[in-house]
């Protein structure tokens, strides 16, 4: 893959299918996942969703490499799957993503972030808006009209009591997001399209929970806890959480309009019975690259941020 317009020179782009030797040596250094709270790495469902990746997946797994020290700095990971462009066809969330995109036969028609991941030493840098352009390419390249991301608020933890629905309508003076992450997203040009209050699910025993998150939790109630997007709810020994996301639709190919319910209004954002979703079936008007091939079209060199996690 090429670089995005405006990368540092030393910046080298590659696909889990044109080195997966490179895919390998990131899972061994598991340099990236320790940008993961400990907990996150235990959901009851998402991690079928990322074993499956590689290598069925590999062509929409994107890995950044700075040359100058053959360091692995970031990664992006995705997972097609089939979408009419609807809200009310939005998947509840990372989980029932991954159950769709897994299970359902016939041909994708979007593309889902599942991480956007930064080394700890490069986070600021702008890599993770790089990371996404690279997964916008990537659903360009396939034909895929849409990039959607069920994205994890980075600043959600500070708020875990206030509803995800709040916290998402939450906006600075100048109109962005209150949310960093969410923020970098809309930078690019991403819409929110509704919460996600039930993403992904954890339950495990207490015992492991205070493992996890290096507190104990004595008796039965709900517990706020470290790095927590959402409260912790404890009962008979065991722990049940549901993380929250945001989704957000990036645009691959060209405007258009998401049929359904405005999430915040409750009024049908769409203008006419007839009009199209962005997903439907239809030659996108985009950039056309071959299978595999992608192009970069956007330039982010003015674009810094600490934000590293899409999801979970």
């Amino acid at each position: 893959m090429e670089p995005p317009k405006g990368s540092p020179e030393w910046l080298e782009v590659f696909t889990a299918a044109e080195r997966p030797d490179l895919w390998e040596r990131a899972r061994q250094e598991e340099v990236l996942d320790r940008v993961w709270p400990e907990y996150n790495h235990h959901g009851n469902d998402s991690p079928t969703t990322f074993r499956a990746l590689v290598p069925d997946y590999g062509d929409f797994q994107v890995l950044f490499i700075d040359r100058r020290a053959d360091r692995i700095i970031a990664r992006g990971r995705t997972i097609p799957f089939r979408w009419d462009g609807t809200l009310a066809d939005l998947p509840d969330g990372i989980d029932a993503l991954g159950r769709r995109a897994l299970s359902e036969g016939g041909a994708p028609t979007a593309l889902s972030a599942l991480a956007a991941e930064v080394d700890d030493a490069r986070q600021g840098s702008g890599l993770s808006s790089l990371v996404i352009l690279a997964m916008t390419a990537l659903a360009q390249a396939h034909g895929l009209r849409s990039l959607v991301a069920p994205v994890r608020p980075n600043w959600k933890d500070r708020y875990p009591l206030i509803p995800i629905g709040r916290y998402a309508a939450w906006t600075r003076p100048d109109g962005l997001p209150f949310d960093p992450w969410m923020r970098a997203h809309a930078r690019l040009g991403a819409r929110i399209l509704r919460p996600a209050p039930q993403s992904l699910h954890i339950a495990a025993p207490v015992e492991d929970w205070q493992a996890w998150v290096g507190m104990a939790f004595p008796e039965d109630g709900q517990y706020v806890f470290p790095h927590g997007l959402a409260p912790l709810m404890v009962s008979g020994g065991e722990g049940d959480y549901w993380e929250p996301n945001v989704w957000m639709l990036h645009d691959s190919g060209r405007p258009g309009t998401i049929l359904g319910q405005d999430w915040r209004r409750g009024s049908s954002s769409a203008p006419s019975a007839q009009a199209e979703s962005p997903l439907r079936p239809g030659r996108p008007r985009g950039h056309h690259t071959k299978p595999g091939q992608c192009a970069f079209s956007a330039d982010i060199s003015g674009i810094r941020g600490k934000a590293v996690v899409v999801r979970t």
